[in-house]
């Protein structure tokens, strides 16, 4: 079966992922930046007090919500996945250094996007009978259209994004987590999914509250562990720096001059390799990380807009670009593996899923290398997990949980747990492919959405920032 569905998913994705995801995220990114007169750059300051200077990991929420920090965490759990390292990986190694400039671009204007939809989330929650708080785009989905048509769009996002996250985006997680255990500690891939439903199983019974608290936690630790390992490295190619960047900006406009071929076929390759990841990583635009931030206990649908808007800047602007430098530093440079061009004899042995193991593995030895990147990624994606599948959840949860949401979250979550031991023993390839799909459909219906909303967040950001 898999032989026969890759083939077909794979061009889905290429007309999606080449054309209309690339028109849709820069085109309401755009469309925000211009109508918030650059929210992203009027309102960075504030959006750092926001997260640094006002809240904080003590912060007391109330029993159906989340602190403000604590949704931060729980979206940038979602953002700083796999996306990081192997979608990163998998961008340059395709799509050459350049890539990464396309991705900037993606998260500068995504940034814009990300505060539209966190104020929205904040904006259009409801509070049920139970006192339970219900947010997410399917909320504002149904704000922006009212009828029969706020109604399939709704029901045609919270399927795709049940898919794309709950399920599929579940088994790219546990299966990057997988491959990367079992090159650097020899696990074998069926052990590594055991011990990963059953870790997720103790939180996902638990509750959101459950979540909240380990993902606040897990967090700024695997930031600050993968930062100080980045450092290191980039302390040690300190004189390759400036070439990395050169490379970065040169094969972003220039890219057929590592990969090969027409100007053209290239330029595409280096644009929608860095939409396509760009999406995965930051998420902006595609409706995930709203779920997170509907839940925060703000009164001020700005403030959590704000919030959002470092959420994006983390993920790229500092966690995806570490990595990218890395990643270019060492083997892209005059001394490294890649300096010459794609060989065929180089291209059997490195991919993106074990590409950033060996460049962290050229400074800090292989073994310690890939002991390193395993624990990173065990940590990005595990949070990762816990937070799609809430997300999932939500969504599962207003499909089929009206009269019986427990039921609902249930049969739900043993679902996901069966996908999550799955993805830990089937093909990388059919899996990034599958959830590259979904992810690209949520996008749809979330920006029809956005564009439909665009006066109340405008009057939002007029009133409360500049």
């Amino acid at each position: 079966m898999e032989e026969t569905l890759f083939p077909i998913v794979v061009k889905i994705n290429e007309y999606l992922s080449n054309y209309i995801l690339v028109v849709l995220l820069v085109g309401i990114g755009l469309w925000y930046s211009i109508k918030t007169r650059f929210v992203q750059i009027r309102c960075f300051g504030e959006g750092l007090k926001n997260v640094f200077g006002k809240i904080n990991m003590f912060d007391k929420a109330e029993d159906k919500s989340m602190t403000s920090f604590q949704a931060l965490a729980t979206a940038v759990a979602a953002q700083v996945g796999t996306g990081n390292i192997i979608g990163a990986s998998g961008a340059i190694l395709i799509g050459g250094p350049g890539a990464i400039f396309w991705m900037w671009v993606i998260a500068f204007f995504g940034m814009a996007t990300i505060y539209a939809e966190a104020t929205l989330a904040i904006k259009t929650r409801i509070t049920d009978r139970n006192g339970v708080i219900k947010g997410g785009p399917v909320y504002y989905i149904r704000r922006a259209f009212r009828g029969h048509l706020g109604k399939i769009l709704a029901g045609f996002f919270a399927i795709a994004s049940i898919l794309a996250l709950g399920f599929m985006g579940a088994m790219v997680q546990s299966n990057s987590i997988a491959n990367c255990m079992e090159t650097a500690f020899g696990v074998p891939a069926w052990i590594v999914g055991i011990f990963l439903i059953i870790a997720c199983a103790l939180i996902f019974i638990g509750g959101t509250r459950r979540l909240a608290v380990v993902v606040e936690k897990i967090v700024p630790l695997m930031a600050i562990l993968f930062i100080i390992g980045c450092v290191v490295i980039l302390i040690s190619r300190i004189k390759y720096i400036p070439e990395t960047f050169y490379m970065i900006f040169k094969y972003a406009f220039e890219p057929q001059a590592i990969l090969g071929g027409g100007f053209g076929a290239a330029f595409k390759t280096a644009i929608s390799q860095g939409a396509k990841r760009g999406l995965f990583s930051n998420e902006a635009g595609m409706g995930s990380t709203p779920h997170a931030h509907a839940l925060a206990h703000v009164k001020n649908p700005h403030i959590q807009g704000t919030v959002a808007m470092i959420g994006v800047f983390v993920d790229t602007f500092v966690i995806l670009t570490l990595n990218a430098l890395i990643v270019i530093s060492t083997l892209y440079t005059s001394d490294g593996a890649l300096a010459n061009g794609y060989t065929e004899a180089v291209m059997e042995i490195l991919n993106k899923t074990n590409l950033v193991q060996t460049a962290f593995g050229s400074i800090f030895g292989s073994s310690f290398g890939a002991i390193f990147v395993a624990t990173c990624l065990f940590f990005f994606a595990f949070s990762t997990i816990l937070s799609w599948n809430l997300f999932g959840k939500i969504n599962a949860v207003y499909l089929f949980g009206k009269h019986h949401p427990k039921a609902a979250k249930l049969i739900y979550t043993t679902i996901a747990l069966g996908f999550i031991m799955l993805g830990s023993l089937v093909s990388s390839d059919f899996v990034w492919e599958l959830t590259d799909m979904f992810n690209n459909l949520m996008v749809i219906p979330n920006a029809i959405a956005l564009f439909a909303l665009t006066g109340v967040v405008v009057t939002i950001a007029k009133k409360k920032c500049g």
